[in-house]
């Protein structure tokens, strides 16, 4: 049984539960349990779903849970109990979570239980979040973990649990129309002539939108062809981030495209630019990354949790320090000075076992079976 979001809910993670779930279903029963409520309103006031993009469907889904309700926790666990699955994978990313799967899971003897920790604390931290995790964590036999900063905090948090760390897997269900460069850039209205990079995802600080707007200015110096491609939601920050982007004096370079993006309308962004930036304060890991090798787009990101593991330094793309605009511009400057796209595609495309599916089944099964002994 897999507990987790998926289509039609919105989010990387979803997106993870139902390409897992595929995974997994070839070549075992599979049952997914999804939430009837993800987040009451109050907590997550937009839209929690998006219809667009039915390739991360999992069309006998059951949405059951609903995080806020404490009868639908009872129910669900008595239905744990009758059916006692031999093993239970549920997703992981935020306290929130805590009280719900600490009630249906405390005391179940005869199924296993699998926590996939996207975020082991979360982003934004808060008083009672290592309590409310850990508290949580105990009632998992073992974890798989995607990046080193998540390894250090399990080990603080719980280190007897049996854990396997891997990169994320590869996120290619975005390739819907299969597009070519000029395609895309065609519907997206850039010259074929011109240069593009793509900072992508929902605008958040730590992910370091701030420090590529003030690469900008070094960047187009160097390259006046260049399109800073950004695409995500600002929520309240959009006016703080159009200010700094006005004071870099090449705010025409700027292609801006603010608000939530349906999965159907992702491709073009990818397929469209020669270099995907995730300039990001801290992470623990970034699906983005794995959205980008899904287009063989190579990727300059900075030296924080599992980007580098991601990302190799040199032959799949670039690591920087963070924080640090003048590295990130460097970086970019040399990607299209040496001429890096061609032979880090290459590479990407080459290293896309590394990230598959298949490889997060055989992480599974082997701490299934090293459990069992």
């Amino acid at each position: 049984m897999v507990i987790g979001p998926v289509y039609p809910y919105k989010g990387g993670i979803a997106h993870y539960t139902g390409l897992l779930s595929k995974a997994l279903g070839s070549q075992y029963l599979v049952d997914t349990v999804s939430y009837s409520l993800q987040y009451p309103k109050f907590m997550f006031k937009k839209e929690q779903k998006d219809y667009g993009n039915k390739t991360f469907e999992i069309k006998d889904a059951r949405f059951l849970i609903n995080t806020a309700n404490p009868f639908s926790w009872m129910k669900m666990k008595q239905e744990i109990k009758k059916k006692e699955p031999d093993l239970l994978i549920v997703q992981w990313w935020h306290p929130y979570f805590a009280p719900c799967y600490q009630w249906m899971l405390h005391g179940l003897k005869k199924t296993k239980v699998l926590f996939v920790c996207h975020n082991v604390l979360p982003h934004e931290r808060f008083p009672m979040d290592r309590i409310l995790t850990k508290n949580t964590l105990k009632n998992g036999n073992y974890c798989i973990l995607h990046s080193k900063e998540d390894e250090e905090n399990l080990k603080l948090l719980l280190p007897k649990l049996l854990y396997e760390r891997t990169v994320l897997p590869t996120y290619q269900a975005f390739c819907l129309q299969h597009m070519t460069r000029e395609e895309a850039r065609r519907k997206l209205g850039i010259s074929l002539d011109d240069k593009v990079i793509l900072f992508f995802g929902l605008v958040r600080k730590y992910k370091g939108l701030g420090y590529l707007i003030a690469a900008a200015n070094r960047i187009v110096t160097q390259y006046p062809e260049m399109k800073i491609c950004i695409v995500g939601d600002f929520g309240s920050s959009r006016e703080e981030y159009m200010e700094q982007i006005r004071n870099t004096g090449v705010e025409d370079h700027f292609i801006i495209r603010d608000g939530y993006v349906p999965d159907a309308e992702v491709e073009p962004y990818f397929a469209a630019a020669d270099l995907n930036v995730c300039p990001y304060e801290t992470a623990t890991q970034s699906a983005i990354v794995q959205v980008a090798f899904g287009f063989e787009l190579p990727v300059l990101a900075t030296r924080v949790g599992g980007l580098p593991e991601a990302v190799t330094d040199g032959l799949t793309g670039y690591i920087v320090e963070p924080m640090n605009p003048d590295a990130i511009a460097e970086g970019v400057i040399r990607y299209f000075k040496e001429e890096k796209e061609e032979e880090f595609r290459k590479h990407v495309s080459e290293e896309k076992e590394r990230f598959s599916w298949n490889r997060t089944v055989e992480i599974i099964q082997r701490l299934w079976k090293a459990e069992q002994e």
